[in-house]
């Protein structure tokens, strides 16, 4: 029950390395949500994350002899940086081992306090379980980075911060979710002494094992887990967290990548800093959540629970932003291929502006074009939009929510090649590190014929490639077992029609 987590919050004595951060109102979204939206800084503490709280705690309940054996765990960054500083602070060596997807300003944060850093496998779950082997061989102590009372109990301090700084009603608090520490922290301490206030747990839909394991009323582990918010990719919640959420959480909600690239402009926007994907959830998760519940008048808490994010990645974020705001429409349209019909096309837009424009020259009859166009947020704006256009006589295809067109054919379209028979086009994710591109394509060469290939680092934890073969019909099954094997996310996108429109 939450009030077995009281004590132990209150007695969390960890303001001699942490530090009590602000609760700023948000002017620019509050007044583009309709609601009193407050932001808590955590990513103003001196890891750039809530994570020191709980790991610190953690440190300061070990023995004497604890100490000296030292401490290990497993962290995509966050906590490792936790646990690396506080045992700085103390005296204490720390192993940290971290998935070899972990962004580089992870890691390198992680040995400036001096700890040993080992990188293995390419998730949190296989960092967990070396991690485990190593505390049997060497006799280390395991921090966990979430599933244990007292870093629980640390991350609780972030509630009892919340509501001593703001006496007005509070209607809910908003806070990402990945093995669930940080929620069951703050809701162990505001459900015992503020009841009425709501707690949204928000996931990314990617990663929503919280929101599984209440489906299924146990705990359950996902079979795949999106990186793009990497502090909270975990494919199961903890044992103890979940007990304590069961209990505690209101509601659960989640949100795309694109939604949470939204969220990272919003906090920007507000207070000029730039939140990590995880960081930015909780606001993603109040947008969505006013949206959907027509809300207005409210006061609503979002957590921002980090910010430690490679300066690379914001290439992809920003490309993002705008479809997650639901600001640009992608269309793929087509158009007379004779003079001035660009110029017609145009017109027919009035007074929209154009973020991006793709053609090709493939026949004299019809022009295929790929267009960016800015529409207001809501979606309302960017239905009227396309039905104005097949109006005016267009053949118009909304591709906004098509991952296939936003990941790759916006950076293809380049026309149809007439010669290439029995081709299948399938979209790939793997780990991204140095070589996983060459790792990649050396298993997938030399079965069948490759046709098309586009791959493009924008900086994320995953690689995404979009690849055509030339595959016999009769070997159609061959192809996915195979694929299969090869332990990589697939989506088979031969019937796509963003693939159909401008290459196939």
């Amino acid at each position: 029950m939450p009030d077995s987590y009281i004590k132990r919050i209150l007695n969390a004595r960890i303001y001699d390395l942490a530090v009590e951060t602000p609760l700023d109102e948000t002017r620019l979204l509050s007044q583009r949500t309709g609601n009193k939206v407050l932001l808590k800084r955590e990513d103003l503490q001196p890891v750039f994350s809530f994570k020191l709280r709980g790991a610190y705690n953690k440190l300061l309940q070990l023995s004497p002899e604890e100490r000296e054996r030292g401490v290990i765990c497993a962290s995509a960054g966050n906590h490792a940086q936790g646990v690396a500083l506080g045992s700085q602070h103390l005296g204490i060596k720390a192993t940290i081992v971290m998935p070899r997807t972990t962004p580089q300003i992870k890691v390198d944060a992680v040995k400036a306090r001096g700890a040993k850093v080992v990188l293995h496998g390419d998730s949190y779950d296989e960092a967990s379980a070396h991690a485990k082997k190593l505390v049997e061989e060497k006799g280390l102590t395991y921090v966990h980075p979430f599933d244990d009372p007292d870093v629980i109990a640390g991350q609780g301090t972030i509630g009892l911060e919340i509501l001593r700084q703001y006496h007005g009603k509070i209607d809910a608090i908003f806070v990402a979710v990945g093995g669930g520490g940080l929620c069951a922290g703050i809701a162990s301490y505001v459900k015992f002494v503020r009841p009425d206030v709501k707690i949204i747990a928000v996931e990314s839909d990617q990663s929503a094992c919280l929101k599984a394991a209440l489906e299924k009323k146990k705990r359950v582990v996902l079979p795949h887990v999106g990186i793009f918010a990497d502090g909270i990719a975990v494919a199961q919640i903890g044992e103890e967290t979940f007990r304590v959420l069961r209990k505690t959480v209101d509601d659960v909600i989640t949100v795309s990548d694109d939604e949470i690239c939204a969220g990272i402009k919003d906090i920007f926007e507000d207070t000029r800093s730039i939140a990590e994907p995880a960081g930015a959830v909780s606001v993603a998760g109040i947008k969505k959540y006013v949206a959907e519940h027509k809300l207005s008048g409210q006061t609503f808490v979002a957590i921002a629970c980090g910010a430690n994010m490679n300066f690379d990645r914001l290439r992809y974020i920003s490309e993002r932003t705008e479809i997650g705001e639901q600001r640009e429409a992608i269309l793929a349209v087509t158009i007379p291929e004779r003079p001035g019909a660009y110029k017609e096309f145009c017109k027919a837009l009035g007074k929209r502006n154009i973020t991006e424009f793709n053609y090709r020259y493939a026949d004299n009859r019809e022009a295929k074009i790929f267009v960016g166009i800015q529409v207001s947020s809501g979606g309302q704006d960017r239905q009227e939009l396309v039905a104005e256009l097949k109006q005016q006589g267009y053949a118009v295809v909304d591709m906004t929510d098509n991952e296939l067109a936003k990941l790759h054919i916006r950076h293809m379209v380049g026309g149809h090649a007439p010669n290439v028979g029995d081709e299948v086009v399938y979209r790939f994710e793997f780990p991204e590190r140095p070589g996983a591109l060459y790792t990649f394509l050396n298993r997938v060469a030399g079965h069948w014929n490759i046709s098309m290939f586009h791959y493009r680092n924008h900086g994320a934890a995953s690689g995404r490639v979009f690849v055509g073969m030339q595959v016999p019909k009769a070997e159609r099954s061959q192809v996915k077992k195979f694929l299969s094997e090869l332990g990589y996310p697939f989506w088979d996108e031969t019937g796509n029609e963003a693939y159909k429109f401008f290459l196939g």
